[in-house]
């Protein structure tokens, strides 16, 4: 089989538009353009033969280890020979000064003399189009062949070396000597250059702006110790999975990253979930960046003032695009001969009911009143009367599953807060609402979840109703409010998940046990995990919480990234990678355990009650 890095060695850059994966080897992997959602330009990750890349290291034997610079999204790999030690940084300008799209590369000579080589394999539309590559003043062009058309794809790579045409790739060769440097620039413009001192000043620019955005810690900052810098690192991460212009966020930055090694569990996560961009914007909010909330709820907003509650999907393209027809690249092997590789994704056609809950949860922890205007309120009330409607529908669930639609105990859990919050919301923020009808919908809602989804047997609530399956979701009942932590039904159903559905002994947690419609198995479930932390946190079990806490941190990459699931027996990282949904578990785990631990008995207004 040909070699595939292990997701724990890869960081990401991006520009709030789009991002890139780079190994610890000076191989950029993946890179769609001009938007995350876009095609690809390098896909070696899901095809390491054919899929193109961006490779820069030395040419004699070396070891080599990633770091960002701190408080930053840049990227510096560094590679040390028996000649020399040089430095590769990576970055992408967020364009908010005009600035053209790029990925920028700096080679430095740390000490002693090291060669180099590149290797510039760009390979467009999933390595489905040809590649033609020509000189041009400044550096090479390669295009996808239909240049110069509009609807031409093509990307310019600028440098301070002389570079060979190989065919369809570019190759360089050249030396460095301590304390000389080579700058690199892949453009998505017409041209580019790799002056050093502008290539210097857009380096500085882009850390600055990271710098200035970076979690800032006043006096009494909630995180502290280890979980610090684990926690300011998952905001950077989610913040890359932001979009500049219309603050929709994407699940994760990639496609079809198995959730089973060899398996068929491969999805396409470069879209905005409503409930995905939910919980990113509270943990966003928690770690002080309150604008984040407030672009994307213009956006959702806006979103619903064009279409009725009825017709809104689970996800969309981060700009609104709602057509996100699932198909296959049978072209492409998959990352280590997992296939399908999938882009697009059919959930866009599944009814999730537990999507208006999260989305109105997040409002109201996340907002003031003030910030809305009775237009907005039109469209929250409007999400809160189709709840009343359709609560008692069966759906697709926040897994997704594939098997049918049923009657979900989290589904159920969430069209009750979206009914208590939209409550809270009129009453605290003076909008108008039939208060009536909500509240005999709610207390509907709860007895029929107290009834039916509950199981004396089990001791536990499960994962629908008249199911024996049990589900992680249940750690959220008391997080969101349905239920106090001391309930004996809430520790009941904690310990029964611990006993069921923890992958070994050390907290990892699988999402559900039954079946899914899908063969094979997966991973524990990283936000699981960290739902359990918070779980365990809140009930006041902090021994318990602080030990799955810090065995679940323990797979992060050495960079701070984490996908979306753990191999329970290998503690390789699976599944789409970084994955928003487990930074977003960390961020708040972090944050309640540290309250616990300080003695702090409330939960946070940011995250609930």
């Amino acid at each position: 089989m040909t070699r595939y890095s292990p997701l724990e060695r890869y960081g990401l850059i991006g520009n709030l538009e789009t991002c890139a994966l780079v190994n610890d080897e000076g191989e950029i992997e993946w890179l769609p353009l001009p938007h995350v959602e876009s095609s690809s330009v390098f896909t070696s990750v899901l095809d390491a033969e054919n899929g193109g890349c961006w490779r820069i290291q030395p040419t004699d034997s070396f070891d080599s280890e990633q770091s960002y610079l701190d408080g930053t999204n840049v990227l510096r790999t560094t590679f040390e020979t028996d000649s020399g030690r040089v430095r590769v940084t990576d970055f992408m300008p967020v364009r908010d000064d005009g600035m053209e799209r790029a990925v920028y590369r700096e080679v430095t000579a740390v000490e002693g003399s090291v060669e180099l080589e590149l290797t510039f394999a760009p390979r467009f539309d999933y390595a489905r189009a040809e590649s033609v590559v020509e000189s041009a003043d400044g550096g090479i062009r390669v295009s996808d062949g239909e240049y110069p058309t509009d609807d031409a794809e093509f990307v310019f790579l600028a440098g301070g070396v002389g570079f060979e045409v190989d065919g369809a790739t570019v190759r360089a060769t050249w030396s460095l000597s301590a304390d000389e440097s080579t700058w690199f620039v892949l453009s998505h413009e017409e041209t580019g250059e790799a002056a050093p001192d502008a290539c210097s000043q857009r380096l500085d620019r882009t850390v600055d702006f990271w710098r200035e955005w970076v979690h800032s810690c006043p006096d009494g900052c909630s995180f502290d110790g280890v979980h610090h810098d684990l926690a300011v690192r998952s905001g950077l991460v989610l913040k890359l999975l932001t979009h500049r212009e219309t603050g929709a966020i994407c699940a994760a930055p990639t496609t079809s990253l198995p959730e089973n090694v060899g398996g068929v569990r491969n999805w396409d996560y470069r879209y905005n979930w409503i409930r995905d961009a939910a919980f990113t914007i509270q943990a966003l909010a928690n770690l002080g960046h309150t604008a984040e909330a407030e672009s994307y709820f213009d956006w959702f907003l806006n979103l619903s003032h064009a279409e009725h509650p009825t017709q809104l999907q689970p996800l969309y393209g981060l700009h609104g695009a709602p057509d996100l027809q699932e198909r296959t690249l049978d072209h492409l092997s998959g990352y280590r001969d997992s296939s399908p590789v999938r882009v697009g994704n059919a959930a866009k056609d599944q009814r999730q009911l537990d999507i208006f809950g999260e989305l109105l949860l997040a409002i109201f922890e996340t907002t003031d009143g003030d910030e809305f205007n009775p237009h907005d309120w039109d469209a929250i009330r409007g999400i809160v009367e189709h709840v009343c409607d359709v609560w008692d529908e069966p759906d697709a669930g926040i897994w997704e599953v594939r098997g049918g639609p049923r009657h979900f105990v989290h589904s159920k859990v969430m069209c009750w807060v979206a009914l208590d919050r939209g409550l809270r919301i009129s009453d605290e923020w003076g909008f108008d609402a039939p208060t009536g009808k909500w509240e005999q919908t709610r207390d509907m809602i709860r007895g029929e979840i107290l009834e039916r989804g509950y199981d004396d047997d089990i001791g536990s609530f499960v994962q629908s109703y008249g199911s024996k399956s049990l589900d992680a979701t249940a750690l959220l009942i008391a997080i969101v409010g349905f239920l106090p932590f001391e309930d004996g039904r809430v520790q009941n159903t904690i310990d029964a998940i611990r006993d069921r559905l923890e992958a070994d002994d050390d907290g990892l947690v699988r999402r559900y046990d039954g079946a899914d419609g899908l063969p094979g198995e997966e991973g524990a479930f990283v936000i699981c995990s960290f739902w359990l932390v918070s779980a365990l946190a809140l009930s006041g079990r902090v021994e318990e919480a602080r030990d799955v806490f810090e065995s679940v941190c323990d797979h992060a990459s050495p960079l701070g990234l984490l996908a979306e699931e753990i191999d329970p027996e290998t503690g390789e990282l699976l599944g789409n990678y970084p994955q928003a949904f487990s930074h977003v578990g960390l961020v708040n785990a972090a944050l309640y355990l540290g309250m616990a631990e300080r003695g702090e008995e409330s939960v946070p207004e940011a995250i609930g009650k």
